[in-house]
């Protein structure tokens, strides 16, 4: 079974910077770059790729599954203990393995995908393998069952909002896996398709890269941002017309019930079933009672502040600390309504959460955070087990991320009691998981 076109031309043992320059990073692999050579497929690892070895070094496969027997090309070699390949042919295949429903999607092509080789249950099983492998080597939990939830929609035209690169020349698409280079798309099957085609069907002179998402009215916003990342300009493309438009007030989104408003590429969960499914986690997990502080980290536009605000009652208190001013302004309003929530604009790092943590005036019951990639960090994470929360409630869309920051929750004191995971991001590796650590203490 062939996989793929030949790869760009490159010397073995190089390495290729942007737009296809020459990368000052020294070499410090065995000079495996372009090699080929057959392998047996072992275990998932994070980051949507496999393991396998081979003459004694560990080589990380993307576009395999486990236990296949495949042809290797080493597209990247710059340690001496691990390179890293592409299964560009498959000897003996994986029962749960699928055609590609994405033209662009490969070895050599668009990295913007990892698992469209695998069908929907066995990249649901993988992403749980990966959560629990990560629990284990990085936090030494390892008695938490996993299971990664699908989310309905299917796995196509998920994705609300995107960033695409664009090239020298002007052409939109997204980039090679691990690389600078640009692959030109006519299309991208897990975005929606009118946020997709507002980008992918003009050209952009001069910009670096491209931010779009669609609303729930079926507004689809376009922020043109430089070779550096700095927005330039933001246009909206409303339903039914082709002309853009310049930006007035809010995007609109609907989950938990309400409407919520959001600035127009600001950050909101991509898959459109994902809020409703993280709101359920987060309030089933808090189980909030009525006169409890809750402390909202991370608050974004307010979606969990605002949907734990009315357990809390007249008498409670729901903080929502956010760093963007933008999603203050907007949380600002969605709150409006609700006398018992308030949102604090500050940074949320150590030094700032102590500060935080002393303006509040009190011990928060409840924690909710949901952090960037990075996670809260370490020492975020210590002072926030300090506080004695009988419940803290963490969001994660990075497993790593995660796995490390419930290490120093242990070290605090706090265990994970239980978790649940979303494949919020199908085709992808990633997965959105909500975690519930308390205290040693609690039952």
């Amino acid at each position: 079974m062939a996989e793929g076109p030949p790869f760009p031309p490159r010397p073995a043992g190089s390495a290729r910077g942007p737009e296809g320059r020459p990368s000052r990073r020294p070499q410090q692999g065995l000079g495996w770059t372009g090699r080929e050579f057959e392998v047996e497929v072992g275990p998932v690892a994070h980051g949507g790729h496999c393991v396998a070895r081979h003459e004694g070094r560990v080589v990380f496969i993307r576009h395999a599954l486990p236990g296949e027997r495949v042809v290797v090309h080493v597209t990247e070699d710059r340690h001496s203990g691990y390179c890293r390949a592409d299964a560009i042919t498959v000897l003996e295949a994986h029962p749960e393995r699928v055609e590609r429903p994405c033209p662009y999607s490969g070895p050599g092509r668009c990295g913007g995908c990892d698992w469209q080789h695998a069908a929907p249950e066995e990249q649901r099983r993988l992403k749980a393998a990966v959560v629990r492998e990560q629990l284990t080597r990085l936090a030494h939990v390892d008695d938490v069952d996993v299971v990664v939830e699908e989310l309905p929609g299917g796995l196509l035209r998920w994705r609300s909002r995107a960033r695409f690169a664009v090239d020298r020349s002007g052409v939109p698409g997204l980039r090679r896996y691990r690389s600078h280079d640009v692959v030109p798309l006519d299309d991208c099957p897990i975005t929606v398709e009118p946020a997709a085609h507002a980008v992918l069907d003009r050209r952009w002179p001069g910009a670096g890269a491209v931010e779009v998402s669609i609303d729930a009215a079926g507004v689809v916003t376009t922020t043109r941002l430089d070779r550096r990342g700095r927005p330039q300009s933001t246009r909206v493309l409303r339903p039914g017309s082709d002309v853009p438009e310049e930006p007035v007030g809010r995007a609109g989104r609907y989950a938990a019930g309400r409407d919520w408003e959001v600035e127009g590429t600001g950050f909101w969960q991509v898959h459109p079933a994902a809020a409703d499914a993280l709101v359920d986690a987060v309030t089933g997990f808090a189980q909030v009672r009525p006169g409890e502080t809750v402390l909202d980290l991370y608050a974004g536009a307010g979606l969990f502040g605002g949907a734990l605000a009315p357990a809390v009652g007249p008498e409670g208190r729901v903080v929502c600390v956010e760093s963007d001013p933008g999603a203050c302004a907007a949380a600002d309003a969605n709150l409006a309504h609700l006398p018992q929530a308030e949102v604090w604009q500050g940074e949320i790092d150590a030094d700032g959460l102590r500060e935080l943590l002393v303006e509040l005036g009190g011990t928060p019951d409840v924690v909710v955070l949901d952090p960037p990639r990075s996670g809260a960090g370490p020492a975020v994470s210590r002072l926030l087990a300090g506080t004695g929360a009988r419940a803290v409630v963490y969001v994660a869309c990075d497993l790593a991320s995660l796995a490390r920051d419930v290490a120093a929750f242990a070290d605090a004191g706090y265990r994970l009691a239980a978790l649940r995971g979303f494949d919020a991001f199908p085709m992808t590796a990633h997965v959105e998981c909500v975690a519930l650590l308390v205290g040693e203490s609690a039952a």
